[in-house]
């Protein structure tokens, strides 16, 4: 019995539930909802395809973050554009994209302004230049670089130039009405100076060394090799099953596994040191 509440907490983080040997009691836990394992069927319409070498359609248009009218081209020309698709009410997924941007320019020496531009677009037509020009602010409080604000924008715009744009870029999202939220991969991408896409960086890390090459190909018109397809899939908890979407779930287990094993390493080593203390008696 001294171990009975180690073995227990080891079950629980397992995954199995307490109540396994002795059945649940009825209306105390949600009915199961879809396993984690399978995927979702929103998730179908769902990925984002490297279509390395298409040219961006960079006469589309959409507001910046002041509300002004702007051409997808305007920000072309001069340097290779890091090309990043969220929504900025996103519960989940896209600050993580953001943020893994952020901390990949904060390591570079190139600075977004002088030496690339950065251009994020909410795939939201519902969201406002009010809510751009927030998420704007809070990454520019965060990346100190002068001439930063010059270098980096935030656009929202109209449902028909954002299917043109997230199309050609070969970014696949879905609304999913249950939960009121966008199902969607992750990533972001880099063009040339003249629009063309040369690269994609998968997921919500990116390494620094990586985008610096990236971009310097891409200064030099150069396109760039096809990336791992490691998809993370931004969905959904749904608190009415009891499920998690399976970015969410995935993490989850991982990090019980890896105290699974923490607490049975302990276990074990405890055994035997109370082993060994008997033996000497």
């Amino acid at each position: 019995m001294k171990y009975l509440g180690i073995v227990v907490m080891i079950g629980l983080l397992a995954g199995v539930p307490p109540a396994a040997a002795q059945g649940d009691a009825p209306g105390l836990r949600p009915a199961p909802g879809l396993p984690s394992s399978t995927m979702p069927a929103v998730l179908t319409g769902v990925g984002f395809e490297q279509r390395l070498n298409t040219a961006l359609p960079l006469d589309l248009t959409f507001r910046d973050e002041d509300g002004r009218t702007v051409r997808l081209g305007d920000y072309f020309g001069r340097r290779p554009v890091l090309l990043a698709f969220v929504y900025y009410e996103c519960p989940m997924l896209c600050t993580q994209v953001l943020n893994g941007l952020l901390s990949a320019m904060s390591v570079l020496d190139e600075t977004a302004g002088r030496d690339f531009d950065v251009v994020t677009v909410s795939f939201d037509p519902r969201e406002t230049p009010v809510l751009a020009s927030a998420k704007k602010q809070a990454y520019l409080d965060r990346y100190t670089r002068e001439g930063a604000a010059a270098g980096w924008h935030f656009l929202t715009g109209d449902a028909d130039a954002i299917a043109a744009l997230t199309a050609a870029a070969g970014f696949q999202y879905v609304w999913d009405e249950p939960s009121q939220q966008f199902a969607h991969a992750s990533g972001i991408v880099v063009a040339t100076p003249g629009g063309t896409l040369s690269r994609y960086f998968m997921g919500i890390e990116y390494s620094p060394r990586d985008l610096k090459f990236a971009l310097m190909e891409s200064s030099e018109g150069r396109v760039g090799s096809l990336a791992d397809q490691l998809l993370l899939y931004c969905y959904h908890y749904d608190p009415a099953t009891g499920t998690y979407g399976l970015i969410v779930m995935n993490t989850v287990r991982l990090a019980g596994a890896a105290t699974v094993v923490a607490l049975m390493g302990f276990v074990v080593v405890t055994l035997r040191r109370d082993r060994r203390a008997a033996a000497g008696h």
